[in-house]
């Protein structure tokens, strides 16, 4: 971000008071409020789906998302002079939820079922460019297993292996292994039970992560953003946002505290009884969470990074990750039995 990112604001009809510079982002304190100039990365007919998707969200009293911003010209995307694109937002006076807070991490999945409620949309209503209206998580594992064997068979071949490649390697099997049987059982499973007709579905935030979960400092934004109460959380960057079910944003959310809890079961029982408070979790919700908690998503993402950035220099950071993954295997594999067993068997014989 420069001074040519900040002229961009001159696109607006907005009066600039000051700007400063945030993660990434500059802020600006303008007559309308609060607001936030950022890159734009995504598909440039996604930005429409997005500001649909927000404006849904406040209509049905979700009051604290983001808005999307037009330029005089009316339009959602502006390039500076080296054509980067930007776009502006509202955004919120507050901090970033706080993981270490149980308090700030159970109003997090409560402000989460909420959000869910709020997104149902029609999806005829909705055109997604370049999705379609069922989302199977078992075919998306199955693509990452496919990335999996193409690694394996990558590393297998290779002549000369660094320490990490020779230990990856050495471990490689044990996570496939469990990545190709989760795919299978879940697709079984899933195959058993009802799914989505294809017209109304759940828009996930997705990446519903602590840096994107703003705990408000005041009354009202000023930005258009709606009027909630200070320490309400409000939620940002819905960049991401994709049609599917919505235990894909809970589940998220999950792994992230349950990795650094050490998969503790209260925490993951207090985290559900928080969520279900407002959006109660049926049978195949437990199924899809269970399979994706299941699911070695942590171990196909170091893969991912390792084969797709330069190998001539693999950051110790690469070694740690999966040490520490290993280290954590058997607390999650006791973490796995027990939520079966609380919350009934996911295995595809049951159906």
């Amino acid at each position: 971000m420069n001074d040519r990112a900040v002229s961009v604001l001159e696109n607006y009809e907005i009066e600039v008071l000051r700007t400063w510079k945030g993660r990434g982002a500059i802020l600006c304190e303008s007559d309308q409020g609060l607001l936030i100039l950022k890159e734009y990365t995504g598909p440039k007919d996604k930005i429409f789906f997005q500001d649909a998707l927000l404006r849904h969200i406040r209509g049905q009293g979700f009051l604290a998302v983001e808005s999307l911003l037009k330029t005089k010209e009316g339009e959602f995307i502006v390039y500076d002079q080296d054509r980067t694109p930007y776009i502006l937002k509202t955004y919120f006076d507050g901090k970033e939820c706080n993981l270490r807070d149980m308090r700030e991490c159970m109003q997090a999945v409560r402000t989460l079922a909420k959000l869910h409620r709020a997104s149902c949309v029609d999806l005829q209503a909705f055109p997604m460019p370049g999705h379609k209206a069922e989302f199977r998580m078992d075919k998306e594992y199955e693509k990452h297993n496919r990335e999996l064997k193409r690694v394996r068979k990558f590393l297998k071949e290779k002549s000369q292996k660094t320490n990490f490649e020779i230990f990856l390697l050495k471990h490689y099997d044990h996570f496939l292994h469990t990545a190709l049987r989760t795919a299978e059982e879940a697709g079984q499973y899933f195959a058993g039970t009802e799914q989505n007709d294809g017209k109304f579905c759940t828009v996930c935030h997705g990446d519903y992560q602590y840096h994107n979960i703003m705990v408000r400092n005041r009354e009202s934004n000023g930005g258009g953003s709606g009027d909630a109460a200070a320490g309400e959380m409000a939620v940002i960057n819905f960049e991401k946002c994709v049609p599917d079910h919505p235990v894909r944003d809970l589940y998220l959310f999950m792994r992230k505290l349950l990795e650094k809890s050490g998969w503790s079961q209260e925490l993951g029982e207090l985290l559900l009884t928080a969520y279900g408070e407002e959006r109660p979790l049926s049978e195949g919700d437990y199924g899809q969470l269970y399979y994706r908690l299941r699911y070695p998503e942590k171990f196909w993402k170091i893969v991912n990074f390792y084969y797709n950035s330069g190998k001539a220099w693999i950051p110790d950071r690469n070694m740690e990750k999966l040490e520490k993954l290993l280290a954590q295997e058997p607390e999650k594999n006791k973490f796995l039995e027990n939520f079966k067993n609380t919350h009934g068997s996911f295995s595809f014989s049951a159906h």
